[in-house]
């Protein structure tokens, strides 16, 4: 699907002064509104324990503004190890509102997501590719109802679309009950909804699902492959 060029996206600081997007369709930000970059960090990042990972391999639902790519390339490149990353976005952004959309990286991390706008799609395209000395980066612009997803290939699942009231699609047990095969066992999949359904849909999936204390919200998810 082509990126939206016409819809306006609001602009909005959230509480760490990083930036975020409201998407003007589904009216909910792309980012918490407690910290964007926090979010990026702590929720999907950390909860997953990517950020001791040797050799990360993440898989993501929700490219959106690219925020949780460039959290999980900053920490690799700081750390020096290499990181491969896929993920699914089916309503991408225009490569100037992912432009408008500033976080705090080092000069390789930043060269590396120059190279990524550069090469964002302007027209529809399936599926877009890099790599470099820092890792690979994978996106593919379609449905993750129909999306097969590598088995056993992903240290971590990022669970990142918009929420189950205005998305529901991702959050359906057809798409975790594939999230799970994709997960390497012993691996976490993280999300910021702790809606019950959501948590019941990840449960008979195959999933051990805990709720986990969050940053200025009552609890995030986290959900182990066993």
């Amino acid at each position: 699907m082509a990126p939206d060029r016409i819809l306006f996206y609001q602009p909005l600081r959230t509480e760490d002064g990083s930036p975020t997007l409201v998407h003007p369709v589904f009216g909910e930000a792309y980012s918490s509104r407690h910290g964007a970059w926090m979010q990026a960090n702590e929720l999907y990042l950390k909860l997953t324990r990517t950020h001791q990972h040797p050799a990360p391999r993440v898989l993501e639902i929700g490219f959106g503004l690219g925020v949780n790519f460039r959290a999980t390339l900053e920490n690799c490149v700081q750390r020096g190890v290499p990181l491969e990353y896929l993920s699914y976005e089916f309503l991408p952004v225009s490569r100037e509102v992912l432009a408008s959309v500033e976080v705090p990286l080092s000069p390789h991390a930043r060269r590396v997501w120059e190279e990524v706008l550069t090469n964002w799609p302007a027209y529809p395209q399936t599926f877009l590719a890099l790599q470099g000395t820092w890792g690979r980066l994978g996106i593919h612009f379609e449905d993750v109802m129909t999306a097969q997803f590598p088995p056993r290939w992903a240290s971590a699942v990022y669970l990142d679309p918009f929420s189950p009231q205005v998305n529901p699609e991702p959050w359906q047990f057809p798409v975790l009950e594939r999230l799970l095969a994709a997960l390497q066992p012993g691996g976490y999949l993280a999300t910021y909804s702790v809606a019950g359904q959501v948590r019941r849909n990840l449960e008979a999936a195959g999933f051990r699902v805990e709720k986990v204390p969050g940053v200025g919200k009552k609890a995030w998810t986290r959900a182990k492959r066993p």
